[in-house]
């Protein structure tokens, strides 16, 4: 029971550190680090090379992925082209089903697209509809963030459920189809019904990824242009993803079409496309566009910090030995191995933080358990997939990004994101049963 209790005692550690004590969450993070690492027996050097590799690994790919998604999302919101997309959506949608919208086109953008990748891209659309409309911004937002969770946590081909489904040696067709029958719901239940319920809870959008006035109609970008840039890193990875099945991998220019899918290079790709069609082309110098991005980077500085601090977290979790030691506990249970399975993964994830590692963590645990009669692998890896989304709190970066981006204190985020993800995570939980009953 120590390591729990050592977990529980780190969560409530920086739960007081960041609310009671105001101290600032990077440098809290830090602290919580070195207290969990020597109470579970590390050695300080042994800290400090999990911190440095958790953080790393973190701000790898997200220093990339989150420095040029402020770049597009400044240049969408400046130029007007987010006030013209507002304008599209509202009039094919109306006001009263705005929020259904953005529930689709997060679906739409989260299939192909990492979780991180799809936030940054969809967030400044959001944020630039509820200002326009005057909606509460948690309802706006709350539905497409909703479908960017379950894209990433139940479907190919997202990594984690790729994987899993690979270790299980699942249909990735089969999954995806029974996929969708338990996202569909879970994404509707967790946005567009969940998020009336916190109108009251007054969400502020980031300045820097609205725009600081309303333009006059002339000014605007036309809808094509606008959406086409918005919507540029999602249309390089959807090629890509696609040309590569027509394409000889032996072709010389496999290599390329390949690599514009990268998620990093069809972002700075999307970037130097806005440059071009929503500065240059409209007559803007360059360093006056260059010194709104420079202002877009500066002003996620510390939204990075935070994000690398639970990625250490995370990383100084599995380093002590938190996960062997939870599938171990829960192992030899008598209980079903869908719910094993989707427990396993719950408890995890609610220990360690990151979803990716929850899942994968909780399939190498119940692996063998794919094996007995009348378990469906395909399933196994939705249960997993459904648990690695429980109970979101302050060990995970998704819940610090969504705290920082909505201007939420923790209370608030606890309230709003952590609520939004158990509902995901149970609805998927009895998607599994209700499924599993007719197969």
């Amino acid at each position: 029971m120590m390591p729990l209790l050592i977990v529980l005692a780190g969560v409530i550690l920086l739960l007081l550190l960041i609310t009671a004590f105001k101290l600032n969450a990077f440098i809290s993070f830090t602290l919580v680090c070195l207290f969990v690492g020597l109470a579970m027996g590390l050695p300080l050097n042994a800290i400090i090379d999990a911190l440095k590799k958790g953080m790393g690994e973190t701000l790898g790919l997200l220093v990339l992925i989150l420095g040029f998604g402020a770049m597009l999302g400044k240049l969408v919101a400046d130029s007007g082209a987010a006030q013209r997309i507002t304008q599209t959506l509202v009039g094919a949608f109306g006001l009263k089903r705005i929020h259904w919208a953005l529930m689709l086109t997060g679906f739409i953008v989260g299939i192909p697209m990492f979780y991180s990748v799809g936030f940054v891209i969809l967030i400044p659309i959001a944020f630039t509809i509820a200002e326009a409309t005057g909606l509460p911004l948690l309802l706006v937002g709350l539905p497409m963030l909703a479908s960017l969770s379950v894209t990433h946590g139940y479907l190919p081909p997202h990594p984690a459920p790729t994987a899993i489904a690979a270790m299980f040696h699942a249909d990735i067709g089969d999954t995806m189809m029974l996929g969708l029958l338990i996202a569909i719901p879970a994404i509707i239940i967790a946005g567009p019904i969940l998020s009336p319920r916190f109108k009251k809870i007054k969400a502020k959008p980031l300045a820097d990824f609205t725009g600081h006035e309303v333009l006059d109609e002339k000014d605007l970008p036309s809808t094509f242009i606008s959406i086409l840039t918005a919507l540029m890193p999602v249309i390089l990875i959807a090629f890509s993803g696609i040309a590569n099945h027509f394409i000889p991998k032996e072709s010389a220019i496999y290599p390329y079409i390949e690599g514009i899918g990268n998620p990093v290079l069809a972002m700075l790709l999307s970037v130097l496309f806005a440059i071009w069609s929503l500065g240059i082309r409209r007559g803007k110098r360059i360093p006056d566009i260059m010194d709104r991005l420079a202002h877009a980077v500066s002003s996620i500085a510390m939204i990075l910090l935070i994000l690398a601090g639970a990625g250490g977290l995370k990383e100084v979790l599995v380093a002590s030995g938190i996960s062997e030691y939870l599938g171990e506990l829960l192992r030899h249970s008598q209980m079903s191995p869908l719910f094993l399975a989707w427990l396993i993964a719950a408890v995890i994830r609610v220990s360690v933080g990151s979803a990716t590692v929850a899942g994968m963590t909780a399939a190498g645990i119940v692996l063998p358990l794919a094996s007995l009669p009348h378990v469906s692998p395909e399933l196994m890896v939705l249960a997993i997939g459904s648990g690695s989304l429980m109970l979101s709190h302050v060990n995970d970066g998704g819940f610090w990004m969504f705290k920082e981006y909505f201007n939420l204190s923790v209370k608030e985020t606890f309230m709003t994101w952590t609520v939004m993800e158990t509902t995901i995570s149970l609805v998927g939980l009895a998607g599994v049963f209700i499924i599993n009953h007719f197969i």
